[in-house]
């Protein structure tokens, strides 16, 4: 009796080694399917907050998370509803397959499931069935082979980065957003019970189409974590009570037109210096301001630190959705003509090159060039002012004046020195004056990068967002330190805009020709902004105006940084600080070298014109205003021969007249040109007179 116990012990010792060593070459020869499937491209901010995702080939959202990024909680929920002994079995729980197939014959149909949370991870692999018994088998088999080949940690992410939730959404982290819009690292007991319980069901139990079974999915996996203890009963009546969400959350979506830049290089995540939330409120910022300039209009901004050239934000056009705005086209790329933006830099190499000085005099008067005659925005002529003075007045003469002593080559190459890549008109042959009144194109990020030059004492700096692009430029400085610092003391004397708050900024505006690009950059000691408004297709915009659309959302973007402004650092060791009389002989007056004085246009009677014939207003003492446009002041105003007591530099004036009947008006300007207009006067008719009605009758008709 004895031999055979142990003979059939034996047989049965040898039976297990053999079917044991049968499965273990079973298992051995299983062919893995593929580990890593294709993951969503994600961009990230500098503390790695996702500001923009794209869908893997079929349209699926899969983004890449890892186990640690998931908050335990929800963790803990998963395996006590999925797999109690997770961390003991070595990929299938052979007890819970019992189970599971005694429950089914006992009852005729499936009562519980008895797959592992690896077995759920091969068929998610596999993109198999899960119901018949070949599936089950193969399942049992690459579970096996997954637990031998990867740890617990492992499996538990492909199970997080494959996991369906219904629709096009796959893995944790895509479902938390799209859900709950914030990531799976903090999740409540409710949120993370829903998404436990999503996976089994994801189309019948998808909220927003079956918000009740998706509660009373959720339910039951808080009732489990109750039961196991992972949450008390007051969370778990707050879990309860807590909605279920009714519609999915969009993707983040900051930043396209950089993202879009950054998915042509290599790899799946994609990391900027931008600051996500600082993004975020100026691209609402920027947008609302757009909408509010009427239709077809766009912006961009970019804020960047000048200290290490990292880029804080980039905003390339007002909504990268809104197709009749082109919001496609990424305007801080594309060149445009900057207006009156490179003043500052022209100004900046006439101080360096020891010809001029803030508070040098400079005749604003009509000169020729060659056979260039620049004009004054307003078309009017300033007399003698100091350069601070022409430069915060943006006047052009003055600046044109200057470019001609610097050298236009030599613009263009600081320009080209500090990263700038000015674009010159297709066969304008070399640069001539007209650039340095926007004769040009350069981007907005051009112009950035030129005024964070200035703003850093002169040395030029790479801007970039991506980590460890940005930073010092190599090679020979954009200006000195004094000239650099020089123009930011004058840049920082402009008022700043009637609507904007109170903030110490060094900045400029620019205006295109036509109207077409308005402009502001400015910059304080840690940060420099720039703005640009307008169309993306070049049509103009009338009456748009650096000073009135874009300097605004300038000063309103500096408001919206989130910190307190940052002072203008100090001189830069000794700077010639003097008044006009105090400075050496040949730095009181800029005398143009190759410039003759233009003749300036006569004056012309703006209003009344010639042959006009006005019907004045009610009342003895009613006034008309009269105005001369060109000329040069002062002015002598006369009516019919008699001068009149106006301020003599003012281009208007006011006149009553004694009475109806034809006058004649004249101006006489500072260089004695002289212009006149006849129109007729007519006074208001009574009803009075029957004959008077309906008609003019000034020699006749009673007022």
């Amino acid at each position: 009796m004895a031999r055979r116990l142990c003979l059939g012990l034996g047989l049965a010792g040898l039976g297990w080694l053999v079917g044991g060593a049968t499965l273990d070459a079973w298992v051995a020869r299983t062919v893995l399917p593929p580990l890593a499937p294709a993951m969503s491209e994600t961009v990230v901010d500098r503390e790695g907050r996702l500001l923009r995702a794209y869908t893997v080939e079929n349209g699926t959202w899969r983004l890449p998370v890892t186990p640690r990024a998931v908050d335990p909680g929800y963790v803990a929920q998963l395996l006590a509803w999925e797999d109690r002994r997770f961390a003991r079995h070595r990929g299938v729980d052979w007890l819970a397959l019992v189970r599971a197939s005694g429950q089914a014959l006992a009852q005729g149909r499936i009562v519980s499931g008895g797959s592992t949370l690896t077995m759920q991870v091969a068929r998610l692999l596999e993109h198999g069935p899960s119901g018949s018994l070949p599936a089950k088998i193969r399942q049992i088999r690459l579970a096996l082979a997954l637990e031998r080949r990867l740890d617990k940690q492992e499996i538990l992410a492909l199970y997080l980065a494959r996991a369906p939730f219904g629709g096009n959404v796959e893995g944790v982290r895509a479902a938390s957003l799209s859900w709950f819009g914030h990531e799976p690292a903090r999740l409540s007991p409710a949120e993370a019970a829903l998404l436990v319980a999503l996976p089994q069901a994801p189309e019948s139990r998808r909220p927003d189409r079956f918000p009740e079974a998706a509660r009373t999915a959720r339910d039951r996996v808080l009732a489990r974590a109750a039961a196991r203890g992972l949450i008390d009963a007051r969370s778990l009546a707050a879990a309860r009570a807590a909605p279920v969400p009714r519609a999915r959350i969009a993707f983040p979506m900051h930043a396209p037109h950089l993202a879009d830049r950054l998915r042509s290089r290599d790899g799946a995540r994609h990391a900027t210096t931008l600051d996500g939330a600082l993004q975020a409120r100026l691209e609402t910022l920027v947008s609302e301001r757009a909408r509010a300039l009427g239709p077809g209009l766009s912006a961009a901004l970019i804020v960047a630190d000048h200290a290490t050239g990292e880029i804080l934000a980039e905003i390339g056009s007002a909504d990268y959705l809104d197709t009749p705005r082109r919001g496609f086209v990424d305007m801080t790329r594309a060149p445009r003509s900057p207006g009156s933006l490179l003043k500052p830099l022209i100004y900046g190499l006439a101080f360096e090159a020891g010809i001029a000085h803030p508070e040098t005099l400079i005749d604003d008067a009509p000169m020729r060039f060659g056979s260039y005659e620049p004009q004054n925005f307003d078309r009017r002529f300033h007399g003698t002012v100091s350069l601070r003075t022409a430069l915060q007045m943006s006047l052009n003469i003055p600046a044109v004046a200057l470019l001609e002593a610097v050298g236009p080559a030599q613009l263009m190459a600081r320009m080209r020195r500090a990263g700038a890549q000015p674009v010159l008109p297709h066969g304008s042959g070399p640069p001539g004056l007209a650039i340095g009144l926007g004769g040009l194109g350069l981007s907005l990020s051009d112009l950035v990068t030129l005024y964070a030059g200035i703003a850093r004492g002169g040395t030029p700096v790479r801007l970039s967002a991506q980590p460890g692009e940005a930073g010092a430029a190599p090679g020979p400085r954009l200006l000195s330190a004094t000239a650099a610092w020089q123009v930011a003391d004058v840049l920082a004397g402009v008022a700043p805009p009637p609507v904007a708050a109170p903030r110490r900024i060094a900045y400029k505006t620019g205006t295109s020709y036509g109207s077409r690009d308005a402009w502001a950059i400015g910059f304080d000691g840690a940060h420099v902004i720039g703005v640009w408004i307008g169309r993306a297709d070049a049509a103009a915009v009338p009456g748009a105006l650096g000073a009135h659309e874009a300097a605004p959302l300038l000063f309103e973007a500096f408001g919206r940084l989130g910190a307190p402004a940052v002072a203008l650092p100090p001189p830069p060791g000794p700077v010639l600080t003097l008044a006009t009389a105090e400075l050496p002989p040949p730095l009181r007056r800029f005398r143009p070298r190759n410039a003759a004085l233009a003749p300036a246009p006569g004056p012309e009677i703006a209003y009344p014109p010639d042959g006009a014939r006005i019907l004045l207003a009610p009342g003895p003492d009613a006034a008309l205003l009269i105005r001369v446009r060109d000329g040069r002041p002062p002015y002598t105003w006369l009516v019919d021969g008699r001068p009149l007591d106006t301020r003599p530099f003012d281009r208007s004036a006011s006149w009553t007249p004694q009475g109806p009947g034809f006058v004649s008006i004249s101006v006489i300007d500072a260089a004695g040109a002289a212009t006149r207009a006849r129109v007729r006067l007519d006074m208001p008719v009574t009803q009075a007179d029957p004959a008077c009605a309906g008609a003019l009758r000034p020699a006749s008709c009673t007022r």
